[in-house]
């Protein structure tokens, strides 16, 4: 049985195509942790922490990382715990990662990617075999609008539509004029067979501030408001007293999470990372108790590079749940780029091959492992000082 031999870090800055921002972030996307892991017989496999130290859970729940945390927590903590360890066996890399160190997801999914990578690419099947076989061959993608003017908000609109998206998230939470025009600029641009949702980021003072916003969108038919406040309490007042559904995120991060939003019909959408339960083994618990209780499930996540990503389009592959189109880039390195935008985030990526995008849908790769090879040469020319 091959067994874990080293773990390297490393950190990579990849180039936006425009600035993507939310309500609540001060720093740019793009600079995230890469692991590289390698077995005993010299097979590697890799993960990624996007973490950002600006994004955390409801009330300090949950902590914002970084990149320097992850790095550290990692190299003095999480490795020395693991090496030795029998690779596709996720119940006892998890068991050991949480012995020597509480909390901390986002490292624990950057190794937990590389893991499962290695595994699969030992056994020659993909990550979705790994986690039970898939649901679905594609995974519909929903392209994000940031916190840009309206005027670009409708263009990239227009634009992504054009190109087959079919589900567009709008960032909101700022101020409730702006917020409302947006909506209304982006359906006007998009059409009547795009569906909209919008994303607040917590951003709503209270909920009474989020109910009369929301209230003055809802005639653009919105899909879903994704965490119009903080608290699972307090969204829960905002979803009685509107007609769309309301998706946790923020209040959403594990399997427990799930439990209180169910007990208190806070949410009838929750949002799964595969970062923030701390990887794709306790993503998938998640999924399985909301879809227990009837919760439906998107896949969120932080505006991964292609090495994180292909961790998202594999639990959208595999968890009965994730009924509804998915907040994921369409990993695209720069020679296969041809002016498209429609998931598009960066001007150059770190895997080979493009992740394929028909009918607005990704196509679930179905090599071994993740699927898609790691290009060496774009891990070191994007590579920064730590």
């Amino acid at each position: 049985m091959p067994k874990i031999a080293s773990i390297e870090t490393l950190v990579v800055q990849l180039p936006t195509r425009r600035k993507h921002q939310w309500t609540g972030l001060t720093e740019p996307i793009g600079r995230y942790l890469l692991v590289k892991m390698t077995d005993d017989d010299g097979r590697t496999g890799w993960g990624e922490a996007p973490a950002l130290k600006d994004w955390g859970g409801e009330f300090g729940r949950y902590f914002g990382e970084s990149v320097a945390i992850a790095d550290l927590l990692i190299q003095r903590y999480l490795a020395p715990a693991i090496i030795g360890a029998e690779l596709a066996n996720p119940a006892e890399l998890h068991a050991r990662m949480d012995a020597v160190l509480k909390g901390y997801p986002y490292a624990k999914a950057a190794v937990e990617f590389a893991y499962y990578d290695v595994s699969g690419r030992w056994l020659g099947v993909p990550v979705h075999t790994l986690l039970g076989g898939t649901s679905r061959s594609r995974v519909p993608v929903t392209h994000s609008i940031g916190l840009i003017s309206l005027e670009e908000a409708a263009a990239e609109a227009e634009k992504v539509a054009a190109e087959g998206i079919r589900t567009i998230k709008v960032k909101i939470g700022v101020d409730p004029d702006r917020d409302v025009a947006v909506v209304g600029a982006v359906r006007a641009a998009a059409g009547d067979k795009v569906d909209i949702c919008v994303d607040a980021n917590e951003g709503y003072r209270t909920p009474g501030d989020a109910i009369r916003t929301i209230r003055k969108m809802e005639k653009y038919e919105l899909k879903y408001v994704e965490q119009p406040v903080m608290g699972i309490e307090r969204i829960a007042e905002v979803a009685r007293a509107i007609d769309a559904p309301v998706m946790a995120d923020e209040s959403a991060w594990n399997a427990h999470d799930a439990i209180q939003i169910i007990e208190r019909r806070a949410a009838q959408i929750v949002s799964i990372y595969t970062t923030k339960p701390g990887g794709l083994y306790k993503a998938m618990e998640v999924a399985a108790v909301c879809r227990a209780a009837g919760i439906v499930c998107n896949v969120n996540g932080s505006v991964e590079t292609g090495v994180g990503n292909l961790a998202n389009i594999h639990l959208a592959a595999s968890a009965p749940a994730v009924t509804l189109s998915n907040v994921v880039p369409v990993s695209t390195p720069a020679a296969f780029q041809r002016g498209q935008i429609g998931g598009i985030y960066y001007t150059d990526d770190l895997i080979c091959q493009p992740l394929t995008l028909v009918d607005g849908a990704i196509e679930v790769p179905t090599g071994p492992g993740m699927g898609i090879d790691i290009d060496a040469e774009k891990i070191a020319r994007y590579t920064v000082p730590a």
